[in-house]
């Protein structure tokens, strides 16, 4: 089996390497990585190449759950952290097990077990074990959707992971793409709202018109407008006019209505 740890300190990792290889001395540790972006560059590049991923939540550059955001993981993962309050979105992903530090030799092994008998259990006819199927089973079962849920945004020298909910409007002006979030602040994004249709939850988000893309549950009012068309009015002192255009309507009262989107 070949493992890939993702830890930014030092001797967990090792402690790590050292747990994996008594529990299995045939077993590899591939690469040691200690940032989100250094995971993302390795895992497009190298993902196949691996069986199981070792993650720390809190990395250098911010949480392991951004790599997600950027990289689309097929392998299961066991998560590693000091600190409890992450479980629920530790098993929003491929997620088959959640260790909290300091691991213990007999933690590690009843992760490994658990992640065996998964693999037994989706084993062909050769006995060999499809680690790519286990990684989208775990994702159905653990009712991962394939949208994007965090944004990282710059704020001055620092770095932020905004959640979705935490975002009322995505909209671009010029060739810049924008996120105004519900408390009222405004952060650059690299995305462009074509791309972003693609990557949102159609549930919860909804391309107005050319320029607005928006959260419901930050929708304040929907007011008739000229023409039958429809005014947005979001839950915050906005300044800026939201309306859908004239060939959305239709598909727009649907939406917020409840209906799923063709």
């Amino acid at each position: 089996m070949k493992v890939l740890i993702i830890e930014d300190e030092h001797p967990a990792a090792e402690k790590l390497e050292r747990y994996l290889q008594r529990y299995d001395p045939n077993l590899e540790v591939v690469e040691k990585i200690q940032t989100v972006q250094g995971s993302v560059e390795w895992l497009k590049e190298h993902q196949q190449s691996v069986d199981l991923l070792f993650m720390d939540i809190q990395l250098i550059d911010g949480l392991s759950f951004e790599v997600f955001d950027q990289v689309k993981i097929t392998k299961p993962v066991i998560f590693t952290t000091a600190f409890d309050q992450y479980a629920i979105n530790a098993f929003k992903v491929n997620s088959i097990d959640y260790l909290l530090k300091p691991i213990t030799f007999d933690d590690l092994t009843s992760s490994l077990k658990k992640f065996e008998s998964l693999k037994e259990n989706l084993a062909d006819n050769e006995s060999n074990a499809n680690l790519e199927l286990l990684g989208k089973a775990l994702a159905q079962i653990q009712g991962k959707e394939s949208y994007k849920s965090r944004f990282m945004v710059k704020l001055g020298e620092h770095i932020r992971s905004l959640t979705t909910d935490e975002i009322s409007v995505f909209y671009a002006e010029g060739r810049n793409g924008f996120i105004r979030t519900t408390q009222g602040r405004k952060f650059v994004i690299d995305y462009k709202l074509e791309e972003l249709e693609e990557i949102l939850d159609p549930k919860i988000f909804f391309r107005v018109n050319r320029t607005y893309i928006v959260n419901i549950n930050a929708i304040r009012d929907v007011i008739v407008y000229s023409n039958s068309r429809l005014k947005v009015l979001i839950d915050d002192d906005f300044d800026k006019e939201i309306i859908v255009s004239r060939e959305k309507v239709s598909s727009f009262k649907e939406w917020f209505d409840g209906q799923e989107k063709s």
